[in-house]
């Protein structure tokens, strides 16, 4: 195991950006970036141990700085959409940025915690990057300090480690807002990958993206991943959730959760025999299709668009502040944020 620092490009007010790749033994690299504390590559041999980059993203962190499409980011401090961008807490109404309608999305998509230069620590098979947060910054409470770790093993797993603490109760829902494609980042549509979840109900939302607050069972609908399916099989149906959100972009209910680390996805290639197994303590997914990938050149001149890589962000449901029946996504204090995502490969 090795982590090989390299520049990776300058933030707008010109601190270097570094980039930190770590490698196993088995051909497989990670590469990540204190710019939004994003993974950049992740390079991965498939059944013919052809390497293919698997993620969606930039060739300089400077990019990452107009990355309308979150392409690797980890987003913070609250990921998702909050309803009328504002939440009660402890009697105090908190407003946030209303920058997706009259709701918030990820918290500030200037001041967000995926557009911020983090510290960065590292060793033989791991990144650390940390960073504090100002009480009142983007409308949240709290003094707060954060890390996400990155680690790599021999088994091929990928490791992320979220760490929070605040010295008031806050929202703290961070996740990695990767998008994947197993047969390449520059492969074009993922709609012949075939998924599966351990998820046999899921959130259903209104028209704006904010869950309703029932708990649906996905069986009979275009929404069962319970038995793996090709993704294009029923994306465009005429399905009221599927036609509110242009696809899938909705939050599944990980069966039987208990805070412990389980599966909750595994994604396999149509083609090449690549898999990813998604495992996590968090009690929910969000699978985005992608389906409003604005058309631009990622790494490597590659063209993305619409579809060409999916997420399967590990998270508290959307709008968890203001849903009390929802596991609750308020730390501070004495409680303090901390989860696990694991996406392994073969």
């Amino acid at each position: 195991m090795s982590v090989v620092v390299s520049a990776f490009g300058k933030y707008p007010d010109g601190r270097e950006i570094s980039l930190y790749t770590i490698s196993n033994k088995k051909g497989m690299q990670a590469a990540v970036t204190n710019m939004g504390a994003a993974l950049v590559k992740v390079i991965v041999p498939d059944k013919n141990g052809i390497p293919a980059d698997v993620v969606l993203g930039f060739g300089d962190g400077g990019d990452y700085g107009r990355n309308d499409s979150f392409f690797g980011v980890v987003i913070g401090p609250s990921a998702n959409r909050t309803a009328n961008a504002s939440f009660c807490l402890d009697g105090t109404i908190y407003q946030l940025d209303a920058n997706d309608g009259v709701n918030n999305l990820h918290s500030h998509k200037e001041k967000g915690w995926h557009k911020r230069l983090w510290e960065a620590e590292w060793n033989e098979d791991s990144v650390t990057f940390s960073l504090e947060d100002k009480d009142g910054s983007m409308g949240f409470p709290g003094n707060k300090r954060v890390s996400v770790t990155y680690s790599l093993d021999e088994d091929n797993a990928l490791k992320l480690h979220y760490h929070g603490v605040s010295d008031k109760r806050t929202i703290l829902n961070l996740t990695n807002h990767s998008y994947f494609n197993l047969e390449g980042h520059d492969s074009g549509s993922v709609e012949g990958h075939e998924l599966w979840m351990a998820a046999s109900r899921y959130t259903p939302a209104d028209a704006g993206s904010i869950p309703t607050g029932e708990l649906a069972p996905v069986k009979g609908t275009p929404m069962d991943f319970t038995d793996f399916k090709k993704i294009g099989r029923e994306i465009d149906a005429d399905f009221e959730q599927l036609r509110f959100a242009g696809g899938y972009d909705h939050n599944w209910v990980i069966d039987d959760w208990d805070g412990t680390l389980r599966v909750a996805a595994v994604l396999k290639a149509p083609s090449g025999g690549r898999k990813m197994e998604v495992y996590t303590t968090l009690p929910g997914v969000q699978f985005y299709a992608g389906n409003f990938i604005a058309r631009q050149t990622g790494k490597g001149g590659a063209v993305y668009g619409p579809r060409a890589g999916l997420c399967l962000e590990t998270q508290y449901f959307p709008d968890s502040a203001n849903k009390p029946e929802f596991p609750g996504c308020i730390f501070g204090g004495d409680r303090e944020y901390d989860a696990v995502t694991v996406y392994k490969f073969g």
